[in-house]
Formats: C-alpha cells, sequence, structure tokens
C-alpha cells in the first residue's frame, strides 16, 4: 500500500479524490496549502506526491523544487490546467514524474500514479541485464548506431548530447553493454536532481562525521560503479568545485571521500549527457573547459523523435508491445487517425513522452485498438485550427507569408520548449527580432 500526499487547494475536490484514492487501497492525505503541505511532507512518510500548480501562498513548482531537493526518489506529480503544456514541460525538467490536467479522470490518475511509482520501484542504479533498444530505420538512427558500435569497445569518455526525453540513457545504457564492461556495473546519476550541497558526497562518498548529517559512512557512485560504467545524466548542473574533483578524478584515477584522508583507486568509464550546450557553458564560464574536453573525447548527437519521423511508428508498435506485457492487455494496434495525430503532433517530450502516452492509451483502450479518445485532450488541442487561421483571413501573397512564419515559429518554440535562445538560432534570426515576431503574431511565450 503506497501513501500518497494531496496538495490542492480545493477541497471538494482533494475529498472526491482521497475517496477514490482509498478505495483502490492507497493511503492518503489531504492538504490545502503551500505551507500545510510541505510541513505535512516534513513531517510524514510518503511514497508518492500530487501536488496542483496554482497554490494560495506559494507556487506549486516551488514545491516541488524542494520535494526533489530532499527526497529525489520520491515520485512527484503535478496537476494542471487545461492545456498548459509549457507549465508541464517546466515540471517535467524540473524533475516531476508526470503531469495531468484538470478536469482530472479517475482512470488518468490512476494509471499516471501507478506508472510513476511503477518506474520509481523499478528503476535501478546498476544493473547488468541485456537492454531492449530499438535504433530505429532513419539516416540518423543508422549513423547514430554506427558511432555507437564503434566507440563502445573502446575506454573513450563519451559525451552524450540531446533534448530531454530522446533515450540519453538508452544511449549510454547500450554503449555499456557492448563494450567489455557489461558484466560491471552500470550506475546511472542525474546530476539535476542532486542539492548542490549534498553533489560530492553522492558522486564521492563521505565518511561518518564529516559534516552535519553524516551519521555514517557512505559509499560513492565512483566506487559503486568501479569496474564498470559511470553514466552522469543533466552534467552541466554540477557545482563548479564537484567539477574540479571530477575532473581530477577522471585524470588521476583516484577519489577522496569527503572528510577522508585516504584516496582510493577506481577503474570507471565516464559517459555524461547533456540537454544544454556546455561549450557555450564554457564560454560563459559556468562549466571548465579542461573538464569538457575530457568528457568530450567522443560526442553522440540523439535526435528529436519530431526529426526521425521514419522512425516513429516503430518506436509506437514497441512501445503498444511493451504496454501490452506490462498491463496484462492485448491491444492489437492503432487506428489511422491515431496515426496521423501521432504524425502531425510535434512531440516536446520526445521519445519519453510516446512511451507514456501509449501506455495511457492501452490502459484506457476497451477493444483491441487504440482511437483517438485515450489520447491527452492537451495532445489533441494542440493539434486544433492554428490560430493563424483566424488571424489572417486573406489570401493576398503578403497574408499567405504571414500565415508560415506564424506556423513556423510556433513549431519551432514548441520543438525548443520554449527556448527563445534555441527559437532564435534555428530560425536565423536575432533575439529581438523573435520578440518582434512574437508580438506581432502575439504568440504567448
Amino acid at each position: 500500500m503506497a501513501n500518497i500526499l494531496i496538495v490542492d487547494d480545493d477541497a471538494t475536490f482533494c475529498v472526491m479524490l482521497k475517496t477514490f484514492l482509498e478505495k483502490k487501497s492507497f493511503s492518503v492525505k489531504e492538504t490545502f496549502s503551500f505551507a500545510e503541505g510541505l510541513k505535512t511532507f516534513n513531517s510524514g512518510n510518503f511514497d508518492i506526491l500530487l501536488i496542483d500548480i496554482r497554490l494560495p501562498d506559494n507556487d506549486g513548482l516551488e514545491l516541488l523544487k524542494i520535494v526533489r531537493s530532499q527526497s529525489p526518489q520520491i515520485p512527484v506529480i503535478l496537476m494542471t490546467g487545461y492545456g498548459d503544456i509549457r507549465t508541464a514541460v517546466k515540471a517535467i525538467k524540473m524533475g516531476a514524474s508526470d503531469y495531468v490536467t484538470k478536469p482530472v479522470s479517475p482512470d488518468e490518475i490512476l494509471w499516471t500514479i501507478n506508472n510513476a511509482l511503477w518506474d520509481c520501484r523499478n528503476k535501478s542504479r546498476t544493473t547488468s541485464i541485456s537492454l531492449d533498444f530499438v535504433t530505429g530505420i532513419s539516416d540518423t538512427a543508422v549513423k547514430m548506431n554506427e558511432y555507437i558500435g564503434l566507440v563502445s569497445p573502446t575506454n573513450m569518455s563519451v559525451l552524450i548530447m540531446g533534448d530531454s526525453g530522446t533515450g540519453k540513457e538508452y544511449v549510454a545504457r547500450k554503449i555499456h553493454l557492448e563494450s567489455n564492461r557489461s558484466s560491471k556495473p552500470f550506475v546511472a546519476l542525474d546530476c539535476g536532481a542532486l542539492p548542490k550541497d549534498l553533489a560530492a558526497s553522492e558522486i564521492f562518498g563521505h565518511v561518518k562525521g564529516s559534516f552535519t548529517g553524516a551519521i555514517t559512512d557512505k559509499t560513492g557512485q565512483f566506487t559503486e560503479a568501479h569496474g564498470g560504467t559511470l553514466f552522469l545524466d543533466e552534467i552541466g548542473n554540477l557545482s563548479y568545485s564537484v567539477q574540479i574533483q571530477l575532473l581530477r578524478a577522471i585524470q588521476e584515477r583516484m577519489i577522496k571521500p569527503i572528510g577522508s584522508n585516504k584516496e582510493i583507486k577506481v577503474d570507471v568509464r565516464i559517459i555524461a549527457a547533456t540537454n544544454d550546450d556546455l561549450s557555450q557553458a564554457v564560454g560563459r564560464g559556468d562549466f571548465r573547459e579542461d573538464l569538457y574536453h575530457r568528457l568530450n573525447e567522443f560526442t553522440l548527437q540523439v535526435p528529436r523523435l519530431w526529426d526521425r519521423q521514419s522512425d516513429l511508428m516503430i518506436f509506437a508498435n514497441h512501445f503498444l508491445t511493451q504496454a501490452n506485457g506490462e498491463l496484462g492487455r492485448s491491444v492489437e494496434r492503432f487506428d489511422e487517425k491515431v496515426m496521423a495525430i501521432f504524425k502531425s503532433y510535434v512531440w516536446p517530450g520526445n521519445i519519453r513522452e510516446l512511451k507514456n502516452i501509449i501506455r495511457r492509451a492501452v490502459l484506457l483502450t476497451k477493444g483491441n485498438i487504440v482511437t483517438s479518445e485515450t489520447l491527452p485532450q492537451e495532445m489533441i488541442h494542440s493539434l486544433e485550427t492554428p490560430l493563424y487561421e483566424k488571424s489572417f483571413a486573406g489570401d493576398d501573397l503578403k497574408e499567405a507569408i504571414d500565415r508560415i512564419e506564424y506556423e513556423k515559429i510556433k513549431t519551432v518554440l514548441e520543438k525548443v520548449k520554449y527556448n527563445k535562445s534555441k527559437a532564435a538560432q534555428l530560425l536565423n534570426i536575432d533575439r529581438k527580432t523573435l520578440y518582434n515576431k512574437l508580438k506581432q503574431y502575439n504568440i504567448e511565450s
């Protein structure tokens, strides 16, 4: 039985949700404000949190941030208003396990909770099991798989770049499984979820009494990964001081736990990943150039799902088979409308979003064919008649160009999750021009 904490100022909704979940054998505690939710969280023992984005005394995202810093292993589901995809994407980047939009469907919230708990319980820091890896048939997928085959048998450090949800950890695991270290541990560490003051302890370990709260010795992830591979996800989030320690560990193959006078010899291959441009971080002085070059012995760029359309249905059918096995279903295929929606949707959450949507659809499908009624409403909403068709009613050339420009800007913004610097770069315009275009076409950003 899992313990659930609900933080939402809608008392009626909380009572209804609590009643429903308790009937499903969950233990539920409801709170109605940021302050009450934080106090209850700190004094209780919860397996999962449901947090409303909008709270009367603070932002739900701020509560998410605190929870992630204190207990990064506990899944958090955000509840948000209809179709607020940008806030949802921001929440996922901050560490939320998932999100649901109000009004909440009982089946959807139950599936989302079970999915988050399942992921939490089955996510292992170390593994030597085989990986079910789907490579795809697109040119970029074939080339990436060729590069993986070349670099895997070596001991070169690898830097994997790509947007959130593109499958960077899967690529890292595949490199490990095709290497000479495959029988040794693969240890994955999300640097983005590490509190800055505990990052060094998590990576290198500490001895008892070395700082307040160090009540026992702790083995760091370098030691856990000895002989195998250490995967450092979102490495750009490490502080400058930890970067110095990491550089020394890579160069000397020695680590020193916090508070210890003894050095420990380690044999670890480093694979790092980021969804940011580390070269720009180096230019800003946020990331050490010498560490960047140590990590960047070989670079792999994982493409966005939108940029590999020929792979889309390969992944979709794979996740359909996977979801059938996990959920005990026998759904056979997607109908034509669903496939058309899949091919038109931008997929801001990439492969991770595709997998989650298909698992949800399989759970909600009553027959043996996935239909559009099982897809999230915000996904359908994003594909409705674009605003530009209402804004530009004429047929002359200038208005036709305006329509094309509007649609291109919207598409690029969604691709880069509304990062205006990246959008301007892709559109080959400066930021000032982009801002003027956003104002001209009344595009919310």
